[in-house]
């Protein structure tokens, strides 16, 4: 019988042989013998029986029976190269759930990152604080369009969402007693470059629970390089003092410290490890997006550099696992034990349906990429989401529409990728940002890897 090797996705790593079933999302570690196996097999265009006959020699027959049979029952059991009948003439349903809000409370700021997509705070508009009444209309729109979900999400955005903290506590406040009263549970989020992240401001986001993205790139230099203060004033001794008294202030760790690594620093592992080294546990580190035109952009000559960062950042996470000092790292964060199902991971954030971004006025849009951009504005906190074309643009942008993304075996774990991404890219949702895809595919490599060794670590305790 022959089987479709589409459908599974094998690789080594260090001394692993990894079998990802992709349609399950189920992951196996091979014998050397199971993995010989395997690449025969895939020689023969998926003729198990050819594959047997053509391991005669290297082999014995109860050797080629057992590996064979090995093989049969994990196919019985649906666990490797499964087929999914859920994704024949899939059709997305239209969302007329709102699930998260990106609140953008001030379009201004006050640092002068040079990859900033916002243009320093007001997208390309006026530098604007968003109002307490607005605000509070947001809210009210939020549990209105949330219907009968439970779970609903604020992140406070900007620009430099502190610029505008007065407003941001009456908000949070008004949030909660608001999820109380509609019995829903309210997440709320501030993204910030902790510039002013003082004691009051601490103390209150860590009473009222709401969680932090705080934005720092690493090592001194490179953070002075690509985040410094107006008039080219080095940023980083103010800001990684003000994280490291949040941090330090934390039971809970609600926080990410995310940075963005760019073309002046392809040996960000280097950043990762001096930020855990500062105390920091919770690591998001992004390859910048931004025009090709720019000295700092990521280049296609790059991606082989990176890649192998990314196994080198792999090999260290392990070390600090084994040290008994392990940190998160954003990108190798994946649950292959409880991951959702397959149409649920076809359309990713959501955005342009149960994901929106609120302007100052309170205009709508897709997401905080698309903020300002007229084409994309789909309505207002008032009267609802009005631009049903820029909706269905996005609802129709799913991984099965996608034609590069049908062959590639990390689309249900990226659901095809950043939908600002591609179209800035390529001025199409529907073809993704290929860079971005080439580092995504290797992040997961190195995260499947890092989850099988915990496993066999585990596994190795527990006999």
């Amino acid at each position: 019988m022959k089987y479709d090797f589409t459908c599974i996705h094998k690789f080594s790593m260090e001394d692993t042989n990894i079998v990802l079933d992709i349609n399950s999302g189920i992951v196996h570690t091979l014998s050397k013998e199971a993995w010989e196996f395997l690449e025969v097999w895939e020689k023969t265009e998926g003729d198990l029986d050819k594959a047997v006959e053509d391991l005669k020699g290297s082999y014995s027959v109860e050797e080629l029976d057992a590996l064979k049979g090995e093989f049969e029952e994990l196919i019985k059991e649906g666990l490797l190269f499964s087929y999914d009948k859920s994704l024949e003439n899939y059709q997305p349903k239209k969302q007329n759930i709102v699930k998260a809000l990106c609140l953008h409370v001030a379009h201004d700021c006050n640092m002068r990152c040079k990859y900033c997509f916002a243009g320093t705070g007001p997208f390309g508009a006026d530098r604007s604080l968003m109002d307490l009444e607005t605000g509070k209309r947001a809210f009210d729109f939020l549990f209105e369009a949330s219907g009968s979900r439970k779970y609903v999400e604020v992140d406070y955005f900007g620009g430099e969402p502190l610029l505008n903290f007065k407003v941001v506590k009456e908000l949070v406040k008004y949030g909660k007693q608001k999820a109380q009263e509609k019995g829903k549970v309210l997440r709320q989020t501030l993204t910030t470059n902790a510039l002013l992240l003082n004691q009051e401001v601490i103390d209150f986001l860590n009473e009222e629970d709401v969680y932090l993205i705080l934005s720092l790139d690493g090592r001194p230099e490179i953070q002075n390089q690509m985040r410094p203060l107006r008039g080219e004033k080095p940023s980083f001794d103010l800001i990684n003092n003000n994280i490291k008294k949040y941090v330090n202030s934390q039971a809970d760790n609600t926080y990410y410290v995310r940075g963005t690594y760019t073309h002046y620093n392809l040996d960000f592992c280097k950043d990762i490890l001096f930020l855990v080294d500062q105390g920091y546990d919770r690591i998001s580190i992004e390859p910048v997006v931004t025009s090709p035109e720019n000295n700092f952009a990521l280049r296609e000559e790059d991606i082989p550099i990176l890649k192998e960062e990314y196994q080198e950042l792999t090999k260290k996470w392990l070390e600090y696992y084994k040290a008994g000092k392990p940190f998160k790292f954003f990108h190798f964060n994946i649950d292959l034990d409880k991951g959702p199902c397959v149409l649920k991971r076809l359309s990713g954030c959501g955005a342009g349906n149960e994901y929106l971004a609120v302007s100052p006025k309170g205009d709508l849009y897709p997401c905080h990429q698309f903020m300002e951009n007229k084409e994309f504005l789909m309505g207002n906190i008032y009267e609802g989401v009005k631009n049903e074309r820029v909706k269905e643009t996005f609802l129709n942008a799913h991984v099965l529409n996608k034609e590069k993304c049908s062959s590639c075996w990390a689309k249900f774990f990226c659901s095809g990728g950043c939908h600002a991404n591609a179209y800035f890219a390529n001025g199409d949702f529907l073809k993704p940002y290929e860079l971005g895809c080439e580092l995504q595919r290797t992040r997961l490599e190195c995260a499947i890897y890092i989850q099988t060794k915990i496993w066999e670590e585990k596994n190795q305790t527990t006999k």
